[in-house]
């Protein structure tokens, strides 16, 4: 199968957050299989051209429509660690990918709206016709709009889409500027309610919703994500959307890349081990301790790896440092705020614990401190108020650092508890499971967590080895995509 890829972003030479691991790491599972996939990118000028591999002109007159003239762009081609990457550069004044950024310009839905036509037009202009093309969150929403109103009837009749939304937060929002722009024009068609109109702003068009009603099937990435943004406000809106196009819409749970997040082969660790030699675990909790100055005392240690923000739950971040200390446990946290308030409440933690033998607060991000921090916690918290899917818990299992996660979004298909699951018998269970929003939900999760660590250390390591056991590589995420790509292709 011949598949194309659309994103804004592909790891690592194009990566903001999670999107640009799904693109690489799909992508690299399909190709695995046999099939073509190639991917198309802006070119940024902010990128880490270091990660493309003989980078070189492919396309050099791509002229796309825009505003009724026509836009000069130029592709290029290059391989980013084994995948083969198309990237568009436009020449105009208006210098779409000549930012300095990815995203955060104010002119995002045009620049965006610009992407999705010139990919469109480099694979119709270049007689590439995939049989699948995949696009990735808003801001390549309108490549389905444009595929099924243009390009099917400029020779693109067989082509599919397929759309999958990573983060329902950000839907791309435009007016009839946009229409004129791509050429799709008809102000009275594209702002009907079953078309393109924002289901609360009728004066708006929503990239997002475009995808969703135009594409051939939808998914985002887990199946309890895919309930709640149908069913509660996750969805930010497009509930009702969602329901009126439910046959094509489904959750399909990301993978990781265990050539990277795998303590068997990770360069970044001093003890390689699998749960067939758990114990080499303890030597890379005691170089986290040396690296970090804690304590060498016998006590769990539980980690904090992410962003501080009201997603993540960050009331609930801050409440588990202290009372893992009031337990007998040591803290480890490493992440970034993304608003100066956030940031500068955790600065003061910081300060005010920075003397304190059991805790460490690394405000920032750093990617080989990541990799010690899974392999030598024991614990990992994730409490967010919504997680799509969630990379966190899917590592920490990898690395036998037992997951204490709130139950939302991909952290539910993920993560079982070992008390109170009733699916799943006790020796497929694999962490701790909260529900509530309050400190005492989180208590009671860590407490247990806490408790079998010192009560009962030999259930605690089997809890641990279980959760080393799951397979959350891509390898299903990838057969599940080959089923949704055969079922369009053939639909009958």
């Amino acid at each position: 199968m011949y598949i194309v890829q659309i994103a804004s972003e592909c790891a690592p030479v194009i990566k903001a957050g999670g999107l640009g691991d799904v693109v690489y790491g799909l992508s690299r599972e399909l190709e695995g299989r046999g099939n073509c996939v190639e991917i198309i990118l802006p070119m940024y000028d902010c990128m880490r051209y270091d990660h493309i591999w003989g980078l070189h002109d492919a396309y050099k007159d791509l002229w796309v429509p825009w505003y009724g003239a026509a836009i000069h762009c130029s592709v290029y081609c290059g391989w980013v660690h084994g995948r083969l990457c198309f990237f568009i550069q436009p020449h105009s004044e208006d210098n779409f990918f000549n930012r300095g950024c990815y995203y955060g310009c104010d002119d995002d839905n045009m620049r965006f709206a610009f992407f999705s036509k010139a990919a469109l037009e480099f694979l119709n202009q270049s007689n590439k016709r995939p049989d699948i093309i995949h696009c990735h969150d808003w801001q390549t929403g309108l490549i389905p709009v444009l595929l099924a109103e243009i390009y099917k009837y400029n020779g693109m009749e067989y082509q599919r889409a397929c759309y999958t939304i990573h983060n329902f937060k950000h839907q791309g929002i435009g007016g009839g500027e946009t229409l004129v722009a791509t050429g799709l024009n008809r102000e009275e068609y594209y702002f009907q309610y079953d078309k393109l109109r924002d289901n609360f702003n009728p004066f708006a068009l929503n990239y997002m919703k475009g995808g969703i009603v135009y594409a051939n099937a939808v998914t985002t990435v887990s199946p309890n994500h895919a309930e709640e943004a149908r069913y509660t406000e996750v969805g930010c809106g497009l509930g009702h959307t969602l329901h009126l196009h439910q046959d094509k819409f489904s959750g399909v749970l990301n993978g990781i890349d265990y050539d990277f997040w795998n303590p068997e082969v990770d360069r970044y660790i001093p003890n390689n081990y699998t749960y067939e030699d758990f114990e080499q675990k303890i030597y890379n909790k005691k170089a986290l301790r040396e690296r970090l100055l804690l304590d060498a005392t016998d006590k769990p240690i539980i980690a904090y790896i992410g962003r501080l923000d009201n997603q993540k739950g960050v009331h609930l971040v801050h409440h588990a440092i202290y009372h893992a200390l009031n337990k007998g446990a040591q803290f480890v946290l490493l992440g970034s705020a993304t608003e100066a308030g956030i940031n500068a409440h955790f600065r003061h933690e910081k300060a005010f614990l920075n003397s304190h033998p059991d805790v460490h607060l690394e405000l920032g991000f750093n990617e080989e401190l990541s990799h010690l921090i899974y392999a030598g916690a024991d614990m990992i918290v994730v409490p967010s108020n919504y997680e799509p899917c969630g990379l966190t818990q899917m590592i920490g299992l990898k690395y036998g650092t037992v997951p204490i996660v709130r139950g939302v979004g991909g952290l539910v298909n993920t993560v079982f508890d070992r008390d109170y699951d009733q699916n799943l018998p006790p020796e497929k269970r694999n962490g701790y499971v909260f529900y509530q929003t309050d400190h005492y939900a989180l208590e009671s999760a860590m407490n247990r967590a806490i408790d079998l660590w010192y009560q009962s250390p030999d259930e605690f390591r089997q809890l641990a080895i279980q959760g080393m056991k799951y397979d959350y590589s891509w390898n299903i995420p990838g057969t599940d995509y080959l089923k949704i790509y055969e079922w369009i292709r053939h639909p009958w």
